[in-house]
């Protein structure tokens, strides 16, 4: 699917308009596989999925791009620590001069089940310091679209924090990747057929999943 770039013309100001897909976590190895790093672990799938390599640093994330398609795509990994990824994200979408309707941002969901998807084109924060973060770099604009991957509700009195910076377990991380190729068809889906269609197909879908698994042990 992926077209390498030597032989594209990769112009912002070409038609369809280019993507930016940028992903919410903490670097570093303490913070892999954890709950808050769902974000990461979607645009690693994604890249993966479409050959683009994440191999190069821009605006303090790691970054590549390519094309889907006939599609330039951006992804990034902002290295700035979850609470500041708007340093990366508000600096790389001025660098390419996407309008906000264009930079899709992936983030874990205590508000959605385990495994559970929701593509949004526009939302608050929810008291999800990454977003704060973009939103204000975003000079308070809210109106960017978001994956958001459901994580689940930590158990009794459960610090959330504590919480989010969890590894899963075995049943909650088979659920995780299954929601990672989900995730990663809905983004083909959005870049073949637009944020509108992909979003009603793919939220029609996981509605009937989140009916399913909330019950469901973790």
């Amino acid at each position: 699917m992926l077209i390498r770039l030597s032989n594209r013309c990769f112009s912002t100001s070409a038609s369809p308009h280019p993507w930016l897909f940028i992903g919410l976590g903490n670097p570093g190895d303490k913070y892999k596989g954890t709950r808050h790093n769902v974000g990461f672990e979607m645009i690693d799938a994604f890249a993966e999925s479409v050959g683009i390599p994440m191999n190069t640093a821009h605006s303090k994330a790691v970054f590549g791009k390519g094309f889907v398609g006939e599609v330039p795509v951006f992804l990034a990994k902002p290295q700035t620590y979850m609470n500041l990824s708007g340093e990366s994200t508000g600096p790389l979408a001025a660098y390419y001069k996407l309008p906000l309707n264009h930079v899709l941002v992936f983030h874990d969901d205590l508000n959605l089940p385990c495994g559970v998807l929701r593509l949004n084109d526009k939302g608050g924060h929810g008291s999800h310091k990454g977003l704060k973060s973009v939103i204000y770099h975003f000079r308070g604009n809210r109106e960017f679209p978001r994956l958001r991957i459901g994580i689940g509700q930590p158990p009794g009195q459960m610090d959330p924090k504590a919480f989010l910076l969890q590894k899963f377990n075995v049943t909650a991380r088979h659920r995780i990747d299954e929601a990672l190729q989900e995730g990663v068809d809905a983004l083909k889906l959005l870049l073949s057929k637009g944020l509108v269609e992909s979003a009603r197909r793919f939220n029609q879908e996981q509605k009937y999943k989140h009916l399913r698994v909330q019950t469901l042990p973790v």
